[in-house]
């Protein structure tokens, strides 16, 4: 089973402008994710991180969306000093903003392996950190089981 690593626009995703075809895309993966961890074929991690952007999102119904898509996320991850120097280092290595090497290193933490994000730019940077992980958007992790799958039953 893939333990999953949303980063926090991916539990967002589905209130984004639905007139631009990849924000469109994105939700549907995203939605087909939730769907999964329901079904219990993937896991998913919830962080510290996670946490703090949702309390200072602004607008309730998405801060209650999001809340109750956290009572999805099996795995969670505190504050460790290890995620800290982590953080640190994917910040200079990358170029990272803190809260995107913070949610980076929680899911290195939690040995996640996969970490989805609809953020172009923070793929990217991620690649320069030669990570175990997979950092990729949504759609791509939908499309790699789907292959996977088609390899394995055709």
């Amino acid at each position: 089973m893939d333990l999953l690593y949303l980063d926090y626009n991916c539990f967002q995703r589905g209130f984004d402008d639905p007139h631009q075809i990849k924000i469109q895309l994105e939700a549907l993966a995203c939605g087909e994710i939730f769907a999964r961890t329901e079904r219990k074929e993937v896991k998913l991690v919830w962080s510290f991180m996670h946490e703090d952007e949702n309390i200072l999102c602004p607008i309730m119904e998405r801060k209650m969306e999001v809340f109750r898509l956290s009572s999805l996320c099996k795995a969670r991850v505190g504050t460790e000093k290890e995620i800290h120097y982590l953080a640190k280092e994917f910040q200079q290595k990358a170029k990272l903003s803190s809260k995107d090497a913070i949610h980076m290193a929680c899911a290195c933490y939690a040995k996640a392996r996969f970490f989805l994000t609809c953020d172009d730019e923070l793929i990217k940077r991620a690649k320069r950190l030669n990570l175990e992980m997979k950092v990729i958007n949504p759609i791509e992790y939908i499309r790699e089981v789907k292959n996977n799958a088609d390899k394995n039953y055709g």
